[in-house]
This record gives structure tokens, C-alpha cells and sequence, in this order.
């Protein structure tokens, strides 16, 4: 986690009164002092689609909108029954629960992302707990792939991790020794995954990685961060081009990760894993995840193709394996770097036409993509975009669009009239801004 700065894209003022104004409606107690605030934001994932989970790369920005949260410790709490209560100010939503391993959240339900933070807490570093009353204000757009699901994983931790110095616990200690290992626990926080010495759970029934937590908690403003996967290991930071922004147009067509939609999500992640299962088989070897498979020698994706369509007993069809293990490598291994160099020498087309290779791959092997996103990133180029990509789980969700910063605007009340003309529908439902490349998730003095 990042320390303020002058810099900063922050909640304002008024923002912060408000939930002061919040916290008291909850009965905490009146005052400053003892105030903890926090600011988290969104992302966009560049590139990477798909790849975290799998041990392979991304390439990562904030953006300038987030979660601004004000907290206070719980003193009046027994000390063997510590609650928290969280308030979503802007959706008029409470949630209050036993800030305890033994408390279940509902399927589906906004508060199963705190509650399963406040869960795995209370089970890797035990010991007494205070509990906290938390407001925040989030200008996230929901359910629409810019990690507004991770941004409250993440707020909800370093709330609940401040009010009660989880760092200075020697589980924590020994299992957390920087931002990195902290954004690879809470994506096992979220996918339930065990990470290192700590144990892991139920998650909150995605089979996901932590490259969302990695963008939120290690974004470095005005530059993109290229990040590799199980574990998380920084790449290198990337400039944004001078007098380049980024402009997000969220479809309206929310991808939530509830009922259907989850299972389809899922369905993506399964196949690469059914994939790494037949590579062990038939190999004998113990390779972690697909990206150690495919780093373990020259020929390791021919050989793995080649088992692949050959093995008769496969969880899933080959051909869906292999076009699944096809797009992950060729986004991790050919066009995350090939992109990425290509930004640092300035080239702006030839990053363009690597982003297209991305989309056009998601589109083919993830089938992860809808008519809206397929429409915005098209639209964004035909439009004059020097690149431009859909990014998140897919199913719905957000494309991006690199533009020049003097006319973002201009191209974003294009763009927008553009796709609401074509799709009615989810038209009035989307929404267009502008974001540079924002600084990581801070807490406020």
C-alpha cells in the first residue's frame, strides 16, 4: 500500500463528511480522532485475460475512481464477541455480522465479500479481534469488470487489518513480507485457496487470482505495471505514453459472478486446469500451474497439445483445452511482452495491433465476449483509438480505449453515442469516463 501524496486522486472532503455522517447514523461514537480513512481503487486490466490464476502475466493500471472508507474501532464490543457493520453509503445498504471463523455469508449477497474477508482473518491470525464499524462511498462502476468486487475485498481488509495491527502478528509475519504476498492472499482470500502458512476456505465461489488485488494495492500512477502469477512477481513499470489516456466505457451488461454467470466464469478457469491434470498425468511431473508448464522446456506446449488430443478420458473436449491453453500462452509468453515493448519504444501501432491479437483470441478461445463489448471495440477504433480491448471476467463488463488526452472527452461522447445507438438496451445503462493511470489503494492521514 502506497503512502499519500500530494498527487493522489482521493475521496474529496465532502465525500469523508458524508460517511462521517454515516458512522454516526450507525451509533459510532462522535469525533475525529480516532478515525481511520482509506482509498481504494478500480483497475483495468491492459492485458492479461484470464492468464493470474494460471501462473501467467498481466498488465495492470489503477484507475482514478475507487472506494474512499472511513472506519472505527468497536471498543464497546465484548471482548470474546467482536462485530463488524459496514455501510454501503451510495447503494443504502448495511451489513453486520460476527467478526469470527465461524460466520457464513449468503451466495450472491454484496456483503459475502466482507464477511469472507472478516472470516479468513479471524481463522489465519486468531487472537483477540476488535471489530469496526465501516462506511464507505464507492464510484466504481458495479459488476462491470473494473474490480469493484476486489476493491471491497481489499478496503475491507486494510480496514479491519488496521483497527487490529495484523501486521505485527506472527502469522502475518511470517507469511506476508510485502505488498506483493499481500495481493497474492487476498486472491486466495477470494478464491479460498490456502497461501503459504495460511489456510484457506470457501472463498467467495470464484476460481479466480489476484491480479486485481495486484493492480489495487502496487499501481504506480502514469505508468502500466507488468506483473507475472503464483506467486505474484513484479515485471517491470511501463510509462503511459505522453499525452495518452485511457477512456472506460462500461457496456451495461453487468458481469456478475452469481448463479449462471459464475458458472460460466468458472467454466473458463476449469479448462486450463483440466489441461494442467492431463500434462501431470502424462508426464509424471508436479508443475504447479500452467505457466511453470509452459516455462519448463522449449517444447512443453507442442508436448501438452499433443497429450491433449490423444488422452481419451478428459474432464472437458480437447479441442476446448487446447484453444484454451493456445490463448494463455500466447498472451502470457508472445503478446504481453511484444505489447509491453512496444509501449517503451513509443509505437504506438504496433501495441495496438498486439491488443487486437488479445481481443480477437478472447473472442475465439475464452468465448468470454458479447455483442456490447465486441460493438465498444470497434466502435473505439474506428474511432480513432490508438488500441482498444474488452478487460475482466467478460460475460458483460468494460472495454478500454487508449486515446489522446486533449480530445478524451470529445471521443468519449463519440463513442458513447455510438454503441447506446446500436444496442437501446444496455445503452442506457452504460457509462463513459476518463481515467489516467491512478496511484495504488493509500490511507489518508
Amino acid at each position: 500500500m502506497s503512502s499519500m501524496n500530494s498527487s493522489q486522486t482521493v475521496g474529496s472532503r465532502a465525500t469523508f463528511d458524508v460517511l462521517e455522517r454515516e458512522l454516526a447514523a450507525l451509533g459510532a461514537p462522535a469525533g475525529r480522532s480516532a478515525l481511520m480513512a482509506f482509498w481504494v481503487p478500480g483497475r483495468i486490466e491492459v492485458l492479461g485475460k484470464h492468464t493470474d490464476y494460471g501462473g501467467g502475466r498481466s498488465l495492470l493500471c489503477a484507475v482514478e475512481r475507487g472506494i474512499s472508507a472511513l472506519v472505527r474501532i468497536r471498543d464497546a464490543d465484548p471482548p470474546n464477541a467482536p462485530r463488524v457493520r459496514i455501510r454501503d453509503a451510495k447503494a443504502d445498504l448495511v451489513a453486520e455480522f460476527d467478526f469470527s471463523a465461524r460466520v457464513h455469508a449468503r451466495p450472491g449477497a454484496w456483503s459475502n465479500y466482507p464477511i469472507t474477508v472478516a472470516r479468513r482473518i479471524a481463522a489465519n491470525f486468531g487472537g483477540p479481534l476488535r471489530g469496526a464499524d465501516i462506511a464507505f462511498w464507492s464510484d466504481i462502476p458495479h459488476a462491470a469488470g473494473v474490480s469493484s468486487s476486489s476493491a471491497l475485498v481489499v478496503m475491507t481488509f486494510l480496514a479491519l487489518g488496521a483497527v487490529n495491527e495484523l501486521d505485527a502478528r506472527p502469522a502475518y509475519r511470517q507469511a506476508i513480507h510485502g505488498t506483493d504476498d499481500l495481493a497474492g492472499y487476498l486472491g486466495a482470500v477470494e478464491n479460498g485457496l490456502d497461501f503459504a502458512t495460511l489456510a484457506g476456505d470457501a472463498g467467495v465461489g470464484t476460481f479466480g487470482g489476484s491480479e486485481d488485488h495486484t493492480a489495487i494495492l502496487a499501481a504506480r500512477r502514469d505508468a502500466l505495471v507488468q506483473y507475472r502469477f503464483c506467486p505474484v512477481t513484479f515485471e517491470r513499470a511501463i510509462p503511459m505514453p505522453p499525452g495518452a489516456t485511457f477512456v472506460v466505457a462500461s457496456s451495461g451488461v453487468q458481469a456478475e459472478k452469481t448463479g449462471a454467470a459464475l458458472e460460466r466464469y468458472n467454466e473458463v478457469s476449469r479448462r486450463l486446469q483440466a489441461a494442467l491434470v492431463c500434462w501431470r498425468r502424462t508426464t509424471g511431473r508436479a508443475d504447479a500451474s500452467m505457466g511453470a508448464v509452459l516455462a519448463s522446456a522449449p517444447d512443453a506446449r507442442r508436448r501438452l497439445v499433443s497429450a491433449l488430443g490423444s488422452v481419451r478420458d478428459l474432464e472437458l473436449p480437447p479441442a476446448s483445452l487446447i484453444e484454451r491453453v493456445e490463448q494463455f500462452d500466447d498472451e502470457t509468453n508472445v503478446i504481453i511482452p511484444a505489447a509491453g515493448d512496444a509501449l517503451e519504444r513509443g509505437d504506438l501501432a504496433a501495441f495496438g495491433a498486439e491488443v487486437a491479437r488479445s481481443q480477437q483470441a478472447a473472442e475465439r478461445a475464452l468465448h468470454n465476449q458479447i455483442p456490447e463489448t465486441v460493438a465498444l471495440v470497434g466502435h473505439a477504433r474506428a474511432l480513432g483509438a490508438a488500441a482498444a480491448s474488452a478487460f475482466g471476467a467478460g460475460f458483460g463488463g468494460s472495454v478500454w480505449a487508449l486515446v489522446d488526452r486533449d480530445s478524451a472527452d470529445a471521443f468519449r461522447d463519440r463513442w458513447a453515442l455510438a454503441y447506446r445507438t446500436d444496442f437501446p438496451d444496455a445503452g442506457p445503462r452504460s457509462e463513459f469516463f476518463v481515467t489516467g493511470a491512478g496511484g495504488a489503494a493509500v490511507r489518508l492521514a
